[in-house]
């Protein structure tokens, strides 16, 4: 009974210290800043900020980390040139650029000390004094985050890429936890997703397809680590995954499906020339709709957190501290519940971009004309040959 005593008062103290840690963690802050008021005033703007793209990679509490600049200008003269820098920081202080934030623009060298002191200068548009901005190609965090989960794919697949190529896994059982947990995926991915969409030449898409699913799916997983991101919440990273799958799609695209394209079967002459416009359509905003869906499914748990945490700061605008705080243990168990969600939804959206790109690239591969006479010749000599191996073997074996 003393025993059972204590196991008790030590998961309530367990559980007490996380609480604690928790209310601690989040329930200050917003407390601290109301007495400012300017709490409710910078929700939305926080909102943007961490789901937006930038040119910084924000390590809080720790240090915030200023990315490269660089920027392809056009001089009054009408020559051309590439500025460099190593950070907004450095870019503003070498007298060249000025800084657009929240409609004042910040010329001067004292307002852009001021600025940058206030790290506000992270979010402000920079224009050159001089000239015209042509392009800005500047390293952003979503590439790094993108960068990250690339290299992460290679970490991870080319010891196993070196174990196949050994034999281990093709003529013997595969070994070792990461073997056995790649072959998990390949094995879906091949099986599950490309073959049956595809057909008989799946495996040559094969190859983009696993890129594209591991890629998918590390990027989301990158997106659950704090203060880090998912490169998939940006609509230029799903545009340009969407961008591959069209571009396979059309360039190995048999006869037959650019006949049902521009020529459709089976319908009256008079309507092909409503349904030609409607398949070309059909053709971009479906792959359009691929790199939508990734991006919002991405994007939307990343602002529902970020939503029920600034719901503290709501609270205390409004209903003052004690509701605050009131707040911030229905708003961490929230969080957490979400975050789980976020876990489960980082598989299946990596699942459900594979499944339409095998899906869409097998419409385009597809040879409909065929198809119907195609399965049945070569269904009888498969069944044939494997009926005709069992007696074989067994002869052999009397023999």
């Amino acid at each position: 009974m003393g025993n059972r005593t204590r196991f008790s008062h030590s998961r309530w103290y367990r559980t007490g210290l996380w609480l604690v840690i928790a209310w601690w963690s989040l329930g200050p802050r917003p407390l601290l800043a109301a007495e400012g008021g300017e709490d409710s005033a910078h929700i939305s703007e926080v909102l943007i900020h961490h789901t937006a793209d930038g040119y910084y990679v924000a390590l809080e509490p720790v240090v915030t980390i200023e990315l490269p600049r660089l920027f392809l200008v056009r001089t009054a003269e009408g020559s051309w040139g590439l500025d460099v820098f190593g950070s907004t920081a450095s870019a503003l202080r070498s007298g060249r650029y000025v800084a657009d934030y929240e409609g004042h623009r910040y010329a001067s060298p004292a307002e852009l000390e001021e600025l940058i002191a206030a790290h506000q200068h992270l979010y402000a548009k920079l224009s050159p004094r001089e000239g015209e901005l042509v392009l800005d190609l500047s390293i952003t965090r979503h590439y790094v985050f993108g960068l990250i989960a690339a290299l992460l794919v290679l970490a991870f697949f080319i010891p196993v890429a070196r174990r196949y190529r050994q034999g281990i896994g093709r003529t013997t059982a595969p070994r070792g936890l990461w073997q056995n947990l790649a072959e998990v995926f390949i094995v879906f991915v091949r099986d599950e997703i490309a073959r049956p969409n595809i057909g008989k030449k799946a495996d040559r898409f094969l190859p983009y397809l696993l890129t594209a699913f591991f890629f998918i799916l590390f990027s989301n997983l990158l997106g659950l680590v704090p203060n880090l991101g998912a490169a998939t919440s940006n609509l230029a990273v799903t545009g340009v995954l969407a961008l591959f799958t069209f571009v396979i799609g059309t360039i190995y695209a048999s006869k037959d499906h650019w006949k049902h394209i521009f020529w459709p079967p089976g319908v009256p002459v008079f309507v092909k020339p409503i349904l030609i416009p409607v398949e070309l359509m059909g053709l971009f905003t479906r792959h359009a709709a691929l790199a939508i869906r990734l991006f919002a499914n991405m994007s939307a748990g990343t602002l529902v957190i970020l939503s029920l945490i600034g719901l503290i700061f709501m609270i205390n605008a409004f209903f003052g501290a004690l509701a605050a705080w009131l707040t911030v243990l229905p708003s961490v168990l929230l969080t957490l519940f979400i975050s789980v969600i976020k876990l489960l939804v980082a598989f299946i959206q990596a699942y459900v971009f594979t499944l339409l790109s095998a899906l869409f690239i097998g419409m385009s591969v597809a040879e409909h004309e065929h198809d119907h006479e195609a399965h049945e010749p070569e269904e009888e000599p498969a069944t044939a040959s494997v009926v005709h191996a069992v007696p074989t073997a067994a002869q052999s074996t009397g023999t």
